[in-house]
């Protein structure tokens, strides 16, 4: 009696991914998007954030809902903690964009998901921030991202998923390469 093939079901719609990448590799215009935030001032170092509307498919587009984010600072440096700081952030979205690749590669591959976890950690001198010291970076010295995956696959076969992730992960280019930032004021 022959075996049934498997089909992993992580929740992830890989033939509208595959269709998508066709439609984009034969319309070039269309891939160009533009993602959009805007941040509002509250008090102290408390501003609140919304993301609501993008440019893409050569049009505008509106999201389903309105996303809101407050960011702020913990009460060790005397403000309300009334949200995450926006380095936290920066945090949330590379490993929720390395997660999404990891769903989306493991479906690809028929790589059944069971758990997968991140735990991301960012080290930084904040001398350089309070203007201490001028020879200290501002930024995060390093980021570490350490996963846990369970999955019917071989550890070399989530190392793989793991790499695959990283290579098409677009917060995990921009944390690793420069890119361009104007700040202006109208």
């Amino acid at each position: 009696m022959a075996e049934a093939t498997k089909t992993a079901n992580n929740g992830v719609n890989v033939q509208h991914l595959l269709g998508a990448k066709e439609a984009l590799t034969a319309t070039p215009a269309a891939a160009q998007f533009q993602w959009r935030a805007t941040c509002e001032w509250k008090d102290g170092v408390h501003s609140h954030s919304t993301v609501e509307k993008f440019f893409g498919l050569g049009a505008e587009q509106a999201r389903t809902k309105t996303f809101h984010f407050d960011a702020d600072h913990p009460e060790v440096f005397a403000a309300p903690d009334a949200g995450a700081t926006p380095v936290e952030y920066v945090l949330v979205g590379l490993a929720s964009c390395l997660t999404a690749g990891i769903a989306s590669v493991a479906q690809y591959r028929n790589i059944q998901l069971r758990s997968v976890k991140a735990t991301i950690e960012g080290d930084m001198d904040l001398q350089g921030i309070l203007g201490i010291d001028d020879e200290v970076r501002n930024g995060f010295k390093g980021i570490k991202v350490t996963y846990h995956i369970d999955a019917d696959a071989k550890r070399e076969d989530i190392e793989a998923l793991v790499a695959q992730s990283q290579k098409r992960s677009a917060v995990y280019d921009i944390v690793t390469n420069p890119t361009n930032v104007t700040v202006a004021v109208k």
